[in-house]
Formats: structure tokens, sequence, C-alpha cells
């Protein structure tokens, strides 16, 4: 059973658990988010072709601006990393096997390992600063996908370790179905938000009318002529959300499933504004990481209303029920 506390751990530690993991993925984001800012900045080839290792060496001997960020972006991946991993350890000590906590913090180990091979795949096969190939596109398409993965399995882990019930994916076939859709759909605006990004900073433009000038010309580089996919598909996407999560909330019996379906039309409808705000002011860096944060949060939401709505209903322990309404006091 989800949530279930082992014989011996008291409800505080539980809480305390609980609460880590949150923090864990709150500290995920802000690394993801420095990593877009290397990309951004045109960083990513601050460390030359190596990794791990920075200009050959542990540490660096200049530190120029671009090592700077780059190396401080991998030295933040490996904490994040070491983060996941005393997570996984802690999770086993605490909860019982069949705790569904367990296979979420151990999948997020795996993704996280997956997450550094894709960037060192990006840095070893000089897919960055300047590169503007189908290739590098293909690779960001593959490290957003699964930098998301990565942060599903922590949020879920995180929500169970905090009393959340079990997810059946066989028990409502057709609820399953359209969350698998909402997903895919926001999976491919991330991935379109991703390569815009790219085509963004590796092709600035001085004003919005040569921006969108460039958008529609047959003669740009392929990453302009894909960027006009994103706001095409983020629009769509954002009125399927603010349709579907308020249907699918009302399936659930519980007024959490309606509290994240308002976050999911909210953060859709802040999505479309900021997107429109980074088109006119053509995409600054700040901007850009805010744009992702909104993707980041927007996704989680997403993840956890489909754990609400996916859940296996059975009742809590009475000590999992004490310690769930303790932490969300």
């Amino acid at each position: 059973m989800v949530g279930h506390a082992p014989a011996g751990v008291r409800i505080e530690s539980v809480l305390t658990l609980a609460r880590t993991a949150w923090l864990v993925l709150v500290y995920n984001l802000g690394v993801i988010a420095w990593g877009a800012y290397v990309r951004a900045t045109g960083s990513g080839a601050g460390c030359g072709a190596h990794w791990p290792l920075c200009d050959g060496r542990i540490i660096p001997r200049s530190l120029g601006v671009a090592t700077l960020i780059e190396y401080s972006h991998r030295i933040t991946s490996g904490i994040a990393l070491l983060s996941v991993v005393l997570l996984l350890l802690w999770v086993r000590k605490a909860c019982p096997a069949g705790h569904p906590a367990r296979r979420g913090a151990l999948m997020t180990v795996i993704f996280m390992l997956t997450e550094a091979a894709v960037g060192a795949g990006l840095v070893l096969f000089e897919l960055v600063a300047d590169n503007a190939s189908m290739a590098r596109a293909l690779f960001m398409a593959v490290h957003l996908t699964n930098t998301f993965i990565l942060v599903a399995w922590l949020a879920l882990t995180a929500w169970w370790l905090s009393g959340g019930d079990v997810v059946s994916l066989t028990a409502r076939p057709g609820r399953t179905a359209a969350m698998a859709g909402l997903l895919g759909a926001l999976l491919i605006v991330g991935v379109s938000g991703a390569i815009a990004a790219l085509g963004d900073t590796l092709f600035p433009s001085r004003s919005l009318a040569e921006a969108l000038a460039a958008d529609l010309s047959p003669t740009s580089h392929v990453l302009l002529r894909l960027r006009v996919l994103h706001p095409a598909f983020a629009i769509a996407t954002a009125i399927l959300l603010a349709v579907a999560a308020p249907v699918l909330a009302r399936g659930s019996d519980t007024p959490v499933a309606t509290r994240l379906a308002r976050a999911v039309t909210a953060l859709a409808l802040s999505q479309l504004v900021a997107g429109v705000v980074n088109v006119v002011l053509l995409a600054p860096v700040w901007m850009q990481l805010l744009h992702l944060l909104l993707a980041d949060a927007l996704w989680i939401a997403l993840v956890l209303l489909g754990a609400v709505v996916l859940r296996r209903s059975h009742p809590l322990p009475v000590t999992v029920r004490r310690a769930a309404m303790a932490q969300r006091a």
C-alpha cells in the first residue's frame, strides 16, 4: 500500500524524508535552469571537448566566463546526482519492500544517469556553442525528454512519500489513455520549445519583424523554420489542458484533483503569456529561463494530477494519514 510507514519509523521521520524529497526536486529544477543558462549564453564549450574533466583537468587552469559557467554547471549537476543517490538510499532504508517511492527513487537515479550521459554526448561530440546541426537539435530533443521523465519520477517519489496513493494504469483505461495523451502533447510542446530556444540562441534577431521573416523564409536555417511550430503546438496544448484537466478532476473523488487541475490550467495560460512576452522581447536569457521553469512547473502539476486521477482507491494506514495531514497543514 502506498505511503505505508514501516514499523519503528516515526511519523516525524516520514515527514522529514518527504520534505527532503521535495527539496531535492526544487534543487534539480535549479540545476535544469542553470543548464539552460549554459546553452543560452553559448557556454557549452567552456570546458572544451572534455567530460567529466574540464579542459582535461579536475579544476581548470583558466576560469574565463564561459568556463566558469560550464564548470559550475558540472559541479551542481554532480551534486544533483549525489542528492538523488542519497535519497534512494534513505528511501530504501525507511520504506518497506513494495512501497512505490522505492521504485520512484530508483527510476530517478536511472534517469539522472542517462541525463548525465546525454550531457556528456553533447560535449564529447561538440554539439555545443555555435554548432547548428540537426544532430544537436535531436540531442536537445532527447535531453528535454529525459529531463521531463527525470522530473516526473522525482515529483512522484516526493508525492508518494507525502502519502499519495499508488497509481493503477489498468483500473481506469480511459483515464489512463487521456492522461497519456495530455502528457504526450505537453512533451511535444517541450521538445519544440527546446528546438525553438536553440534557434533563438544561434540566430538572434534584431527586431520582431526580422524574426518573423526568418521563421517564414524558405532560405532560413531549418532551426528557424522549425521555430514557428512551437507556438502552434503550445496554443493547441494549452487549450486542450484547460478543457481536459477539469474534466478529469471531476471524475475523481478528492479535492486535491480539483486544485491540481486549476494549477494545470493556470500554468498553461501563464505559459502562453510568457511565450508571447518571450517572442516580443526577442528571447532574452532571463525570459527563456522563466519560460522553462514555468514549463517544468506545468509538467509537474500534470504528472501529479495523473497520480491522483489514476490512484488506486484504498484507505491509507492511520500513521500515514496523520503524516500526510501534518505535511499539508
